[in-house]
């Protein structure tokens, strides 16, 4: 197949999106595919032009304010649309769309491309935590219209395939994400790294995300105080200055990526996650896959991912009384720690990325099957590819 992936964000930028596609790359290049990706322009003169045997086109970009390493793409529906004739991918992948994947979603549809939408990012829930509430329904209407016009959704997980579902949106189907379980094992942790951050010998409470205003670290300042836990903050971000202010008993470890991560998360005795808007959260599957049990804000994506009482707890957004009273239950009692361990570990151990990466491209094949005719007029003859490349053009 030709596949045109439509990157919200990408390298050098990584976060759960690019993670997720850098993988369907590597599984796209391992069949032999044709893949093209379009995302934001970065100031990184070291940035690749190709990853995985895939081009990257950059379109202009400019800085978010406030979060200056991620970037919007600027420019209209016309730019995107000329990139996708010339290329004539057989389906456009649109990842976690929303600015520059809304032109693609229209580009797509106007020159009878079918398109895979991925819902990854709750943007419009992120409104409130960046002050700016009165966008919240505009930012709604946006992701209706992306998810209206694409061919199919795909969600990864139950709470945001109700959530659309809730919203009218139709053709939306489950797609769940990976985790690569010989990276993030148990067998990776490591003593000499625990010591570095809790050199007393504390439990060690671990948190890996984005230090940004939707993740909610600020909410495990509740842990302030709990005997013998060190807190172990893994990530950067904007918040980052203002949460070592906050949690000035904790360790910050700044970003960490690799071997390094895996090592980190396996080291941990307990991972904490506070964020209420994730719709999957990758780094608790992470977490899980290395064999430390989980708590979590019982909303989103954690609904699926942890098990009360086997694998972890999830608690009621904004309860931080029951936040701390989880981590205390587990933080207490080693036997019952050990258990949720070993559930946690085993029941992530079918989730591998070429597995969730063959469903996707079943989704692929699906769309493609059942491709929509070009709304202006009727389609040139032959393959999709085939009327794209011929019809450079056809429908502006």
């Amino acid at each position: 197949m030709r596949i045109a992936i439509v990157a919200e964000s990408f390298l050098p930028l990584m976060n759960g999106v690019t993670h997720s596609i850098l993988r369907v790359l590597e599984h796209l290049e391992n069949r032999g595919d044709d893949v093209l990706v379009i995302a934001p322009s970065t100031l990184d003169e070291e940035a690749p032009d190709h990853v995985r045997g895939a081009e990257i086109r950059r379109l202009p970009a400019v800085p978010l304010a406030g979060y200056a390493n991620v970037r919007v793409a600027m420019g209209g529906v016309y730019r995107v649309k000329r990139i996708l004739a010339d290329y004539a991918p057989d389906v456009v992948h649109l990842a976690s769309p929303f600015i520059l994947g809304w032109r693609a979603a229209q580009a797509a549809h106007q020159l009878g491309i079918p398109s895979v939408a991925i819902y990854q990012t709750e943007v419009p829930s992120y409104a409130a935590r960046y002050g700016v509430p009165f966008l919240e329904n505009w930012a709604w209407n946006r992701v209706d219209n992306i998810h209206l016009l694409a061919t199919r959704t795909l969600v990864p997980s139950t709470f945001a395939l109700n959530q659309l579902r809730g919203r009218g949106i139709p053709r939306v189907q489950m797609w769940r994400r990976g985790v690569d379980t010989a990276r993030f094992s148990p067998e990776k942790r490591d003593d000499g790294w625990r010591a570095s951050v809790a050199p007393g010998g504390q439990r060690i409470i671990g948190y890996v995300g984005r230090l940004a205003a939707e993740k909610q670290v600020e909410d495990l300042a509740a842990l302030a105080g709990i005997p013998n836990t060190r807190l172990v903050v893994v990530g950067d971000g904007p918040q980052r200055a203002a949460l070592e202010s906050a949690l000035p008993d904790a360790v910050f470890t700044g970003f960490l990526g690799g071997e390094e991560l895996a090592r980190a998360v396996a080291s941990f005795d307990l991972f904490v996650h506070p964020g209420e808007f994730e719709t999957f959260c990758q780094t608790i599957q992470e977490a899980m896959a290395s064999g430390v049990p989980v708590v979590a804000t019982g909303r989103g994506g954690p609904l699926d991912l942890v098990e009360n009482s086997r694998t972890g707890w999830l608690y009621e957004p904004g309860d931080l009384s029951g936040l701390r009273g989880h981590v205390l239950d587990l933080m207490g009692d080693d036997a019952k720690r050990r258990a949720f361990a070993a559930a946690a570990h085993a029941s992530v151990q079918d989730r591998t990325w070429p597995a969730l990466c063959d469903q996707l491209v079943g989704h692929y094949h699906s769309v493609i099957s059942d491709e929509p005719v070009v709304a202006l007029g009727s389609r040139p003859p032959g393959s999709l590819a085939e009327a794209a490349r011929l019809g450079r053009g056809w429908g502006q």
